[in-house]
């Protein structure tokens, strides 16, 4: 009864798409996670995550981003759980200069990629923001491309339905029960844990920031940051900041190089409206890592990065979360076998941006684990690619 197709480690993002897609293909397949998927542990939590069909990371991830979108429609179809809203996206960008984010020029790649892909779209100048967005403090020299198709999912319900769906096509999912060690015995794999014994014909590793700890020979790829997630008060403003007035963004701030991303107000008058930043200074692990979020955090989110930049923000941080971003040193995925052991696939496709891509990815991670041919090229995402 502990012999299946395929095991997959983590039913985070990747993870439980992963699972899913081979239940639903008639695969004998097992979940396992050391925690109760969706958690606050890892990557996958916040309640809301960015989506956009023009990747600026690159065209190339544009038709995962396309195939999730389809894959969530079917989702809520089949359960009934309000998965994506496309309420729009904004990309602005501040200055003449192109700026690097997530390893690209972002502004003018994401343009491209919607020409390449023919996604709908609208470029729009300093005015034309302010008209369409007055809740934006921008200058005359920034830049806007606005998406209709853009919006964002909730990360917590897609894991939820994706996982129920597994269970109901005949996934196994063993929960609470942490990984102590994983082996290729020929063309077997073997997962230990303290509940049991596992064997598969392939084993898919999508354990997010633990990824280096059950694969320590591939640490060196990956580093692990500790990132937060403000949710400001915009109660005196509420219908400023809905999903039909206002659109999820990501905004290159000029002069220091610094950028900010957000959402629509979704919890009602008192639950906030999201923001973040970004932050690679100082690496950590799922274990040592600051959960708490501290006063001094807030105080400077609040004057260097919300307040100058959005009107109608109050002071109170309704909330404040952290989460951890695993980032390759380009900022891209890792979707391929392990290079010693080619039962085992590798499955960290995160540095910040996965999880617009994780529904389709789920599929091209099943294909990998079946032996099938792939609708996806992968072909950026291997390993091979640090040794040049």
């Amino acid at each position: 009864m502990n012999r299946f197709d395929v095991i997959v480690l983590g039913l985070g993002a990747a993870g439980s798409a992963t699972l899913y897609q081979l239940a639903r293909r008639g695969a004998k397949v097992l979940g396992i996670d050391r925690f109760s998927p969706p958690h606050v542990h890892g990557s996958t939590h916040g309640d809301t995550r960015v989506t956009r069909l023009a990747i600026g990371e690159g065209a190339h991830y544009t038709p995962l981003a396309q195939r999730s979108h389809q894959i969530w429609r079917e989702l809520e179809a089949a359960t009934g759980t309000e998965l994506l809203t496309e309420c729009g996206g904004l990309i602005m960008s501040s200055g003449s200069e192109e700026k690097s984010f997530h390893g690209a020029a972002f502004f003018p790649t994401t343009v491209e990629a919607a020409r390449r892909r023919n996604i709908p779209h609208e470029l729009l100048d300093a005015e034309q923001i302010r008209r369409r967005f007055p809740q934006f403090a921008i200058d005359d020299t920034t830049r806007g491309y606005f998406e209709p198709s853009a919006g964002f999912v909730r990360p917590e319900a897609c894991i939820r339905a994706e996982l129920a769906q597994a269970k109901d096509n005949g996934a196994g999912i063993r929960l609470d029960e942490p990984v102590q060690k994983i082996e290729q015995l020929g063309n077997t794999v073997r997962v230990t844990t303290a509940q049991g014994r596992y064997t598969a014909d392939r084993l898919v590793v999508a354990a997010g920031p633990w990824l280096t700890q059950l694969l320590p020979e591939l640490a060196r790829h990956f580093k692990v940051y500790r990132q937060v997630l403000y949710w400001f008060d915009v109660e005196a403003h509420f219908a400023d900041f809905t999903p039909d007035k206002f659109a999820i963004f990501i905004w290159e701030l000029p002069g220091d190089g610094r950028g900010i991303y957000g959402f629509p107000a979704i919890d009602g008058p008192r639950g906030g409206f999201k923001i973040s930043t970004e932050h690679y200074l100082e690496t950590t692990t799922p274990e040592t890592v600051a959960r708490a979020v501290t006063p001094d955090e807030i105080t400077t989110m609040l004057r260097e990065l919300v307040a100058p930049h959005i009107k109608g923000v109050g002071a109170e941080c309704v909330k404040a979360v952290t989460c951890l971003y695993t980032v390759t040193k380009d900022f891209g995925f890792v979707i391929d076998s392990h290079p010693e052991h080619d039962r085992i696939i590798v499955a960290s496709p995160c540095s910040g941006h996965g999880f617009k891509h994780s529904a389709a990815l789920g599929e091209a991670i099943g294909d990998l684990a079946l032996g099938e041919p792939s609708r996806f090229d992968l072909s950026a995402f291997t390993l091979a690619r640090f040794a040049k």
